[in-house]
């Protein structure tokens, strides 16, 4: 009896997660965002996201977000961030990424995703943070989600404060900070 007990006290334990799904790799790279905010550190997930993590690095490593704003702020939703200059210029991107969303990570709060069209296979360089757990935006059968390549570690303050922006339309766009909430440089960052 007392070795089932331990048993469902361990399955219930943070970190704790099942062979069927294994957590991810919490040795993977780091990329800190420097805004004009304050910085925001994710830890990347190669071993369950491999395409969308490469993808997201060979934007870091060739300065393509420096100077890109967050463009979409949803306060209890999200903030999205990556494709456009602050005068609402979209930047030019390569070829969109197979969508890897049925790689079992969750849409919970402080996670990052890559933002998409309609399309499921569309994904370039926008990306996405979770300011709130959004399971509505997982893969499930019948319904292609978006897919989560990893998770904020230091910073969710400041996503708290970037979702808390007033915002606007812009053109065609609508919750569009009214103030340019500026990503300064993203690279790669090394963890103890």
């Amino acid at each position: 009896m007392m070795k089932y007990l331990l048993l469902a006290l361990a399955l219930c334990l943070p970190g704790f997660s099942s062979a069927a799904e294994p957590a991810p790799d919490a040795s993977g790279p780091a990329v800190l965002i420097q805004t004009s905010e304050g910085d925001i550190t994710l830890r990347l997930y190669p071993d369950k996201a491999p395409l969308t993590v490469a993808n997201f690095l060979e934007y870091v490593d060739s300065g393509f977000y420096k100077g890109t704003i967050f463009h979409r702020v949803i306060p209890n939703f999200m903030i999205q961030g990556g494709g456009f200059l602050p005068d609402m210029t979209e930047k030019e991107t390569r070829e969109p990424i197979v969508n890897e969303s049925k790689n079992r990570l969750h849409h919970i709060r402080g996670t990052v995703a890559m933002a998409r069209t309609n399309d499921p296979d569309s994904a370039t360089s926008q990306f996405f943070i979770n300011q709130r757990s959004n399971l509505r935006l997982d893969w499930t059968p019948g319904q292609v989600g978006y897919t989560v390549f990893g998770e904020v570690i230091d910073g969710m303050d400041v996503v708290d404060y970037i979702a808390s922006a007033p915002t606007g339309r812009a053109g065609r766009f609508t919750d569009v900070p009214v103030e340019p909430i500026v990503i300064l440089d993203m690279v790669r960052k090394d963890l103890p």
